[in-house]
């Protein structure tokens, strides 16, 4: 049991249009929202879509070719981790978040060289 890890796998939408965001002295970090779609039978016997939304963040170099090539509607394949957060607000009340770090992706409207280049700029 010792080589569990924290990985999720996640295929969906980009929700919006990425936003490079800097951090510290030269950090780069982005946060955006994907849609996952899953179909699937009600209890009718018809079918119905379950759309749920992640809320992605990516770092570095990561960062910085998303926001290049990325955009809004397109499919992306991650793998990436869960982090839980947890902070206070003003009035002293405890809030928790989790957020997904994403750790390698493949944009699917691109081919399969095209990613190989965006991807050897990591």
């Amino acid at each position: 049991m010792a080589n569990l890890k924290n990985k999720v796998n996640l295929i969906g939408r980009i929700g919006k249009d990425l936003e490079l965001s800097t951090y510290g002295k030269n950090g780069k970090f982005c946060r955006f929202p994907i849609a996952v779609n899953e179909r699937m039978k009600d209890q009718k016997g018809n079918w119905v879509d379950d759309t749920q939304w992640f809320n992605i963040v990516a770092f570095g170099k990561t960062a910085e070719n998303l926001a290049n090539y990325a955009r809004k509607g397109m499919e992306i394949t991650m793998e990436a981790r869960l982090k839980n957060n947890q902070f206070e607000d003003k009035d002293g009340k405890k809030h928790y978040s989790t957020e997904i770090y994403l750790d390698d992706y493949y944009l699917s409207n691109y081919t399969k060289e095209e990613n190989k280049n965006i991807n050897a700029k990591k």
